[in-house]
């Protein structure tokens, strides 16, 4: 696996497609701080850190509406790829859908939202959108 911040992305995608309640992901640092910030955002329902074997997973509690079925997450799109890094400065944040989606940003002071480090005027490698 060349990417796994796009494992990642797609294995949300894929549950949510499917319609499941949980979703295990292989867990690394980078991975935990995205899903702590989807949980503070309100895209997911809650999650936890289980630390088995070398690396541990992380099980991701997806949120569904209860009345439409509808997930909180409607689109994850992978920007920066090993490939063709993505960055940008504090001045050239991105807007996702005019403020109301997230960009995930990581910068030199930790992976945080758009809209975070704009206020701490700090730049970094798009990781992803998120709305």
């Amino acid at each position: 696996m060349t990417d796994p911040i796009a494992d990642y992305l797609t294995r949300l995608r894929n549950a949510i497609m499917a319609h499941h309640r949980v979703v295990e992901i292989p867990a690394s640092n980078l991975k935990k701080s995205i899903t702590k910030i989807l949980f503070e955002k309100g895209y997911i329902l809650n999650y936890k850190f289980v630390e088995d074997g070398p690396q541990g997973t992380i099980k991701v509690a997806l949120k569904y509406d209860p009345v439409t079925k509808q997930n909180a997450i409607k689109k994850l799109k992978r920007v920066s790829t090993p490939g063709l890094r993505q960055y940008t400065g504090y001045k050239d944040m991105p807007r996702v859908i005019n403020g109301l989606g997230i960009a995930i940003i990581s910068t030199s002071k930790g992976v945080m939202t758009n809209k975070e480090a704009a206020a701490e005027k700090v730049g970094g490698e798009v990781l992803c959108y998120v709305y």
